[in-house]
Parts: C-alpha cells; structure tokens; sequence
C-alpha cells in the first residue's frame, strides 16, 4: 500500500468537507461584503467595530494557544530519543511513511484515567499530539501504533491546516453539518492508523479498547463480536444519536475501518522494518 491521501480520505469526509468550505466561503464573503458597504457607504464606525470584533477574536484565538502550549511544555511529559523512545521511533516512522515534513512533537500526560489522544496546531508551524498516560497503560503497542496513526492522520489530512480550517469554521453554525464533518475526519483518521500500524487486529481492537477501557480484558477482545454489535443499534435512536455526534459509533469505527482495510492491496505487509525495537 502506497500512501494517497486523496484515495485514503473517507467519501464522507469529501462530501461534508466540501459543503463546510463552500457555506463557509459564502459566509464569510457576506460578513467581508458587509463591512466594504458600511466603510463605502460612509459608515465607518460600524465597519470599524466589525473589524474590531475580527480583531478580538483572533487575539483570543492566539492568547489561548499561546497559554496552552506555555501550560503543555511545563505540565506534560515531551517524548524524544532520550524521553520513551520506542514512542517516539513510532511517531517517526509513520510520519516519515505518511509523508509528512515535519514530524510531530509528542507529548504523554497523565489524564486521571481517560484514555484519548489528540492532534493539535498550536503557536507557530510545530505540530503535535498528545497521548494520554491511560491510553498507553491500556494499550499494546500494536494499539498505541495505530492511535499515533490516526493522529499524525489529521496532521496529513490538512484538519488543522490554516486558511482551510478557518475558511470552513463558519460551516458549523449550519445545524448539524459540523458534527457530520467531523465524523467523516475521524474515519478517515482510521483509515490512516490502520495504514500506519499495517494490522488489522491492532487497529480493530484499538478501537475497541475506547469503549472497553481495560488493560486486563485487552488480550480477550473480540472484535468480530464488537463489531456485530453494530447491527444491534436501533435504527430511530441510532439515527439522531448520531446527528449530534462529532464521532461515529465505536462498533461503527470497528466495522468502517474493517471494510476499508480488507479491499487494501499489499495490507498485511509490514510498513517498515524499524519497527522493530532498535539498539541503544
């Protein structure tokens, strides 16, 4: 399997992706439309405080990174060559297979049992993803594999990419059609862990570990049994849980990603022999 992420991308993302930046850009033209005519039409006061308001909010916007990533350096626990490396060996490799320039800086924190993992854009070009102590106590490394492809999997996907991410932002006050966006990220996000870890198993019982949560019942998982549990889903309740979920179904994940992989040529090779434990 040879990485393109325009063949990785889930339809669904396409589609809702698109959507966003087409409502967003029309949105936004609006508001830049409103304020030409107020400063055109002599209105200059209500052009400034439009302007003002633009002005404020990206201070905010800036401030708030600014501090969490000050709050990140000094709380968490960043991940390199001499700080867990086997962790940072994973974060490498599969940037380097995605493609990526700039390989993430990786940050473990203790999150008081909540398994989770994030990918961010903070200040400046750095990327970074956090992973949480209690979904690496949880996980194989196999799993831990395939959670640090997904994330490095919004990183190559352009999620948190400027001016898109800004472009698309005023999609979300359509009801609705902000959540279903997001859901077709995250399953395009799977697509790009399972091709990170190039393990079915892995990426199927990764996913299952969010709803199971248990380092002792991790060996025991079935998936195919999890799985099946898709199909137990009330059709109604299911329907309108979902229209306000910014994540698909865990069984969902499980059975998306399943598919996907399956149809994949080459899926079972190994994505490169460093991932194998190396020497000091």
């Amino acid at each position: 399997m040879n990485f393109d992420i325009s063949q990785v991308k889930h339809p669904k993302e396409k589609l809702y992706g698109s959507i966003m930046l087409v409502v967003g850009i029309a949105i936004w033209a609006v508001v830049l439309g409103a304020i030409a005519v107020a400063l055109l039409s002599g209105s200059i006061w209500h052009g400034l405080v439009l302007l003002f308001y633009f002005g404020i909010f990206w201070l905010v916007s800036y401030w708030a990174r600014a501090l969490t990533r000050a709050y990140m350096i000094g709380h968490f626990v960043m991940v390199g060559p001499d700080q867990f490396p086997h962790i940072h060996r994973m974060v490498e490799d599969g940037a380097r297979a995605l493609g990526l320039r700039e390989i993430p800086q990786t940050f473990v924190y203790n999150s008081s049992g909540v398994l989770n993992a994030m990918a961010l854009r903070l200040v400046g070009r750095q990327r970074y993803i956090w992973l949480t102590s209690a979904l690496i106590d949880a996980d194989n490394d196999e799993q831990v594999r395939f959670v640090i492809g997904h994330e490095l999997g919004h990183h190559v996907a352009g999620h948190l990419d400027e001016p898109w991410s800004y472009l698309r932002f005023p999609g979300h006050i359509v009801p609705f059609l902000g959540a279903a966006y997001s859901r077709g990220r995250e399953l395009t996000c799977d697509r790009i862990g399972a091709f990170v870890a190039r393990d079915l198993q892995a990426a199927r019982t990764g996913l299952q570990m969010l709803a199971c949560g248990s380092a002792k019942l991790n060996a025991q998982m079935n998936p195919d049994a999890f799985q099946s549990q898709e199909q137990m889903v009330p059709g109604i309740a299911g329907f309108f849980l979902k229209l306000v979920s910014h994540y698909p179904r865990h069984t969902q994940r499980v059975e998306a990603v399943t598919q996907w992989y399956r149809t994949q040529p080459a899926a079972g090779q190994p994505l490169r022999p460093s991932f194998a434990p190396r020497p000091a």
